[in-house]
C-alpha cells in the first residue's frame, strides 16, 4: 500500500535537534509551539491573508518533524508525550481548518464551507481509524492522504490561491483514505479472529 515518509531523514533533523537540546528546549515545548503556530495560522487565514497563512502553516507544521527526534535524542520519550503529540496534531489541523471555515463563512461561501467541514471530518476519521486499529494490534501507516500530505496540499492551496480546488481534493481524498485504511485493517484482521473481521 502507498504511504509517505513519516519523518525527515536524520541528516536533516540531527543538527537542529542538537541545537534545541543545547538550548534546553523540551519536546513538549516544541509540540506546544506547533499548536500555537497552528492557531496563529488559522487567525491569519480567517483575516483573509491566505498566502501568509500558508507560510505560517508550513513553518509551524515543520516543528512536528523535530519534537519526536528531540525526545529520542534527550531520553525524554514517554507514553504521555506520544498521546500529547497526537492530540496536538489533531488540534493543529482543526485550528487551521477553522480559520479556513471562518474565511468562507464570512464571505458567504456555502459550498466551500461544506467542503471544509467534510475535510475536517475526513481528517479526524483518518486518524481515528489508525488509533482504533492500534488498539486491535494493527500498526497502520498506509494512506493516500495522511496528515503530511493533507497539510502540504492545504499549504499549496493557500499560497497559490487555488484553495477551493484543494478543498474539493481534501474532502474527497480524506474520505477515500478512511475507506482505504478500513480495508487494510480488514485484510489484516480477517485471518486472526474467528468468523473473520466482518460484522
Amino acid at each position: 500500500m502507498f504511504t509517505v515518509p513519516r519523518a525527515l531523514p536524520p541528516q536533516v533533523t540531527a543538527p537542529v535537534v542538537a541545537v534545541l537540546a543545547r538550548l534546553g528546549v523540551t519536546p513538549s515545548q516544541l509540540t506546544f509551539l506547533q499548536l500555537l503556530g497552528g492557531i496563529v495560522a488559522g487567525v491569519v487565514i480567517a483575516s483573509g491573508e491566505l498566502a501568509w497563512g500558508g507560510v505560517v502553516l508550513l513553518a509551524s507544521a515543520t516543528l512536528d518533524a523535530f519534537d519526536g527526534a528531540l525526545a529520542r535524542a534527550t531520553g525524554r520519550v514517554t507514553r504521555f508525550g506520544g498521546v500529547f503529540d497526537s492530540t496536538v496534531d489533531r488540534l493543529f489541523e482543526g485550528a487551521v481548518l477553522a480559520g479556513v471555515l471562518y474565511y468562507y463563512l464570512d464571505r458567504g461561501g456555502k459550498e466551500e464551507s461544506l467542503l471544509v467541514f467534510a475535510a475536517m471530518v475526513g481528517s479526524l476519521c483518518v486518524s481515528y481509524v489508525r488509533a482504533r486499529a492500534e488498539v486491535e494490534g494493527v500498526s497502520l501507516y498506509d494512506g493516500l492522504f495522511t496528515r503530511v500530505v493533507r497539510l502540504l496540499f492545504l499549504t499549496a492551496g493557500l499560497v497559490l490561491n487555488v484553495l477551493s480546488v484543494v478543498l474539493w481534493l481534501l474532502a474527497v481524498m480524506t474520505l477515500l483514505t478512511v475507506a482505504q485504511r478500513l480495508f487494510v485493517v480488514w485484510l489484516r484482521l480477517r485471518d486472526v479472529e474467528p468468523g473473520g473481521a466482518g460484522r
